[in-house]
């Protein structure tokens, strides 16, 4: 068998989902375990005629299957989720192992691909075990710091600038999230990073992955102004504050949909959000860094 630690969760699979798993100064921290292996009998979950279809990704369909309505996730509920030509995973909830059955044009990297980056997320979700919000997230002096923009923002590309710092990666797209002890708590996705728009891959490696699960210190809205080489970062306060964070969470299943709003409601009045107004200018991404840099400290030094 075969040891990772993603989402932190420590995976045992039948196959190496990664050649190189990591274990560098940082060693993830692992809240959780899961299996991952072959679907030794699919008749298990067949008559599962429920479903839902979710828009298509990377050039994929995919749809969502149970053996019921999707009004709660019940223990011993049955799930199972396809990716149209390459694969279906499958599971019941409350278990602690998850199944794959690949189709035609499945490999290894396809594999990974759709179970780490697109799969995982949304079985924590349905499991109700982390929250997800769309965002890059990388540490400044340990501390967890979100990024927040729409696609084509260059969330990514900040994101990425950090990493060449020297900054570790938290998460690349996907920011697992939840609450203990009245705090709201990052956790570290997996060692990928993709600053461009290449469908069913992973991205590079990053070297520098940051390993601990620590309370979230700030989320940053990026914003653009092409008129002037300026930078702002100003507070967001009240509702906008809610405005702001809805349309970055992930994964808003009906059924959910009450108790993740409480949730969202928490977070954003534990977590200061700003809003980053910023040239739309690459020859300023250094300046853009050191204003975050410098902000998020000051931060720190007044709490």
């Amino acid at each position: 068998m075969y040891r990772c630690v993603v989402y932190g969760t420590q995976i045992e699979s039948d196959q190496p989902l990664f050649s190189d798993p990591y274990s560098g100064p940082h060693a993830i921290t692992s809240r959780a375990a899961l299996k991952f292996l072959k679907c030794p009998d699919i008749t298990h979950f067949q008559g599962l005629d429920i479903g839902r279809r979710f828009q298509s990704s990377h050039g994929r369909e995919l749809i969502l299957y149970s053996d019921r309505e999707f009004a709660q996730s019940i223990k011993g509920q049955r799930w199972s989720f396809n990716v149209k030509d390459v694969v279906s995973f499958y599971w019941v909830s409350g278990q602690r192992t998850i199944y794959y059955e690949i189709q035609n044009e499945a490999n290894k990297d396809l594999l990974t691909f759709w179970f780490v980056h697109i799969f995982l997320p949304i079985y924590f979700t349905l499991e109700e075990i982390y929250d997800f919000l769309h965002a890059g997230a990388v540490e400044i002096d340990e501390k967890p710091v979100l990024f927040i923009a729409p696609s084509m923002s260059g969330k990514s590309t900040l994101t990425d600038y950090f990493i060449k710092q020297d900054h570790g990666l938290i998460s690349d797209d996907k920011v697992p999230s939840y609450i203990e002890n009245d705090q709201f708590f990052a956790v570290p996705s997996h060692p990928y990073h993709r600053p461009y728009r290449r469908f069913e891959d992973l991205g590079y490696r990053v070297d520098k992955q940051f390993g601990h699960v620590r309370p979230i210190h700030a989320i940053y809205a990026l914003g653009r102004d092409d008129g002037t080489a300026k930078i702002e970062i100003t507070e967001i306060v009240g509702f906008k504050k809610f405005e702001t964070l809805l349309p970055n969470y992930l994964f808003s299943f009906n059924y959910l949909r009450a108790q993740r709003l409480k949730y969202l409601a928490e977070l954003v009045s534990k977590i200061p959000i700003y809003s980053v107004t910023r040239p739309w200018d690459l020859d300023h991404l250094a300046d853009v860094y050191h204003s975050i840099v410098h902000h998020s400290r000051q931060l720190a030094d007044a709490n």
